[in-house]
């Protein structure tokens, strides 16, 4: 068994789903392990990772109106945590609701992804952040898949 350890950047723009699956396809494809497990985790207390549909923007919005009715943002008194704003709170129960690490396989040097699964970092504060995602992969040597017949 072999170990790669990686930190990723990412920009946001507030609020929201932003998704890594290219990024992090690329890096898995570069380590030359073919068959393993990835785990991607997320090292902020006010944004997620999650695994979600990454064909129709309409699932992004709908889920992103569920958790503004499921946990509303601040100002009213509803939370005593509002030292950084109304979203505060709110943003730290999102990413508690949701999940700050993922473990996905690795087959053929490729992560095993449903055919319209993407891999998203969700941004719960409203203005945007730069986050750090650390991802480990664990593996054997192995030959990628190719591209193509």
């Amino acid at each position: 068994m072999e170990q790669r350890i990686h930190t990723m950047e990412v920009a946001t723009r507030g609020r929201g789903l932003t998704e890594v699956t290219g990024p992090v396809r690329r890096w898995v494809a570069e380590q030359g392990l073919g068959t393993g497990l990835l785990t991607i985790w997320c090292r902020h207390t006010s944004a997620s990772l999650v695994v979600q549909e990454n064909a129709s923007p309409e699932v992004r919005t709908d889920l992103e109106a569920f958790l503004a009715r499921l946990v509303p943002d601040g100002g009213d008194g509803r939370y005593r945590h509002e030292e950084e704003g109304p979203d505060d709170m709110p943003a730290h129960i999102r990413a508690m609701l949701t999940q700050t690490q993922l473990s996905i396989p690795v087959a053929e040097g490729v992560p095993v992804l449903g055919t319209w699964q993407g891999i998203f970092l969700y941004e719960h504060r409203t203005r945007p952040h730069r986050r750090e995602l650390a991802l480990h992969l664990l593996g054997e040597p192995g030959r990628p898949r190719r591209a193509g017949p």
